[in-house]
């Protein structure tokens, strides 16, 4: 980013910080219970640990870690799916980094690539796509993970394949989306998030629109931020503001990168390639109607799964490791009994201790010792 520095100014900050408390003090005098906000982006997460902003922050304020980080909600069995396709020998299967490390009920992706299997990292679609060119005599198959951060460019890339001709590039669709996951969090009746923090790069694409239910219906403030410091302390006063002023909208914090109606051309790709799923299996969360995204028929050649025999494995998540609970902001992530004990980042048990922007591994990171003590 150009201007990186000046979000990051440390008396700028402080004017933050003052405040924040200062609207906390006058909001704490007419409620029982801390304020509760959810920041929805693993990046968020992020940026809040390593800055370590919540300890400068009031006791009368707690962030919720919410589901915005799509390696962090990484179904078990969608993991043995890909480990299924990458035994077949004639596949080789690519996907990014982060995935390489979640643990399904078979290992993970980097273990079944110990024992044989051609996996392979890549940093874009275009990257599988570009193997697929250079071995002809392989089947190429994209474990697409994201949410509509990503899900434009792997549309792109089937678009490209078709315009190409290649016939041995498919997916293994794992996009999801952002707004049928908030509207299942605000479902739920013990929900105690009192505001959101929203997720940038997905505004990028979707712009600020789709977010309005969050107000309208749910009563709930939804700042759009940024991924700075003080981009995160700037949204947290805007929150507070409309909570203090008894408001509920969606503003744009983020507005030197994010339009109101988001990115047309990426909105139209998706529309054209993808079409949702009726049931999306979630880690810790479970199945959320109409959350994901797969492959239209007019592009069944490119989806794995209608390409090769695969039997979707069903996996249940493992008891001791609560993610499911960490997401919807129930409990903070030392709070699980298995963090920092069984589950760390080199042998992890839940998805949300492998990803970097899973906020087990942001706390592990930057508050580790402490908090396993």
């Amino acid at each position: 980013m150009r201007f990186s520095e000046e979000f990051r100014d440390p008396a700028l900050a402080e004017k933050l910080f003052t405040e924040i408390a200062r609207t906390a003090e006058a909001l704490a005098r007419t409620r029982t219970r801390p304020i509760t906000v959810m920041e929805v982006c693993g990046g968020h997460t992020h940026t809040i640990f390593r800055y370590g902003l919540k300890d400068r922050l009031p006791d009368t304020i707690e962030f919720a870690h919410g589901p915005g980080c799509p390696v962090c909600v990484l179904p078990m069995g969608r993991i043995d799916d890909a480990i299924t396709l990458a035994r077949r020998p004639e596949v080789m299967l690519t996907t990014f980094g982060d995935a390489l490390r979640v643990p399904g009920a078979q290992g993970s992706l980097l273990q079944a690539r110990a024992a044989g299997a051609d996996i392979r990292m890549v940093y874009s679609p275009l990257d599988a796509l570009e193997l697929a060119r250079k071995n002809p005599d392989r089947e190429v198959v994209f474990f697409a993970l994201g949410f509509e951060t990503t899900a434009p460019s792997t549309a792109l890339t089937v678009l490209r394949a078709a315009r190409e001709g290649i016939k041995n590039f498919s997916l293994l669709c794992q996009h999801i989306l952002i707004v049928p996951t908030l509207r299942a969090l605000l479902e739920q009746p013990d929900f105690a998030v009192d505001g959101f923090i929203g997720p940038g790069h997905v505004a990028m694409v979707t712009g600020t629109r789709p977010y309005g239910f969050v107000a309208t219906t749910y009563n709930r403030p939804f700042v759009v931020a940024g991924f700075e410091p003080l981009d995160i302390l700037q949204s947290l006063l805007m929150v507070l503001r409309q909570l203090e002023s008894g408001q509920a909208k969606v503003e744009n914090q983020y507005a030197r990168v994010v339009p109101p109606n988001g990115n047309p051309a990426a909105l139209a790709a998706m529309r054209q390639v993808y079409e949702t799923r009726a049931d999306n299996v979630w880690r810790g969360l479970g199945n959320i109607a109409s959350s994901g995204l797969q492959l239209r028929a007019a592009w069944s050649a490119f989806d794995a799964e209608r390409r090769f025999p695969l039997t979707p494995h069903n996996v249940p998540d493992p008891a001791s490791a609560r993610c499911g609970a960490v997401l919807t902001g129930r409990i903070r992530p030392a709070e699980c009994p298995a963090f920092g004990r069984e589950c760390t980042p080199d042998a992890p048990l839940g998805a949300l201790m492998v990803s970097s922007e899973g906020a087990c591994a942001a706390c592990y990171d930057y508050e580790g010792a402490r908090q396993v003590a």
